[in-house]
């Protein structure tokens, strides 16, 4: 049984006021939520159980999906009575397999479900973190001083870097590092594999990537949705 846990438990607060009545992860793309998408991708992509963690207006959530039979697959909840985190939630699931997949409720992304995790069960990694390439623009010219004298120079440069896309396999051996019954991050969890010299491997994807944390991300998911939904097949 291929398992995804979808964290699905926030409040939504930078999409206020659309998630006054709604949970965010139930915000309409186009025709139909941003959940409902990523369930629909996990059953393509072969994930037969879903567990969604589940917070603030779980029961609206619960009357959407229900057990899943709609969309072909095993879905159950788990229900956190305070905010546990990113990571937090996962102390709360009893039967959590070897390894499984991790996502944020709230993302739009055509990555190949099946390939990130077939490739983290093939190599036996620890915590696999799925990352997308973003560019900072600098709107100044950039000075490098050395000794208080000036050694480089470089006009409104462009500056490349990877982040996390909310999306992350792990092994089930790196639960007993998250603490039970209080807030711990995906920031605290690879802040402690670090110091601990544990890997964590970075699977950059070069495709399509939107976080629908604010307003102008949401009406950029309905812009592009038609698009993106033609290419994944949905």
């Amino acid at each position: 049984m291929t398992r995804a846990v979808i964290l699905a438990g926030g409040r939504g607060t930078r999409l206020r006021p659309y998630t006054i009545s709604l949970p965010k992860p139930l915000m309409p793309i186009v025709d139909q939520p941003i959940l409902e998408i990523i369930i629909r991708q996990l059953v393509k992509a072969g994930f037969d159980r879903v567990t969604l963690a589940v917070n603030h207006q779980a029961d609206i959530l619960r009357a959407y999906f229900g057990d899943g039979s709609k969309w072909g697959v095993n879905i159950d909840y788990s229900l956190e009575t305070e905010a546990l985190g990113t990571m937090g939630p996962l102390k709360l699931i009893s039967d959590l397999p070897d390894d499984f997949l991790i996502m944020n409720g709230d993302i739009l992304s055509d990555i190949d479900y099946a390939a990130f995790y077939g490739e983290h069960v093939d190599n036996h990694r620890l915590f696999s973190i799925s990352a997308a390439n973003r560019i900072q623009q600098i709107d100044y010219g950039v000075l490098q001083v050395k000794e208080d004298r000036l050694s480089s120079f470089e006009e409104k440069p462009s500056i490349p870097y990877l982040v996390s896309m909310g999306v992350y396999c792990m092994n089930r051996s790196i639960l007993d590092r998250i603490p039970s019954g209080r807030p711990y991050g995906f920031d605290h969890l690879v802040l402690d594999m670090l110091a601990s010299n544990l890997d964590a491997t970075v699977r950059p994807h070069e495709g399509y990537w939107l976080d629908i944390g604010r307003p102008d991300d949401y009406q950029r998911a309905i812009d592009e949705w038609p698009r993106l939904s033609s290419s994944l097949g949905l």
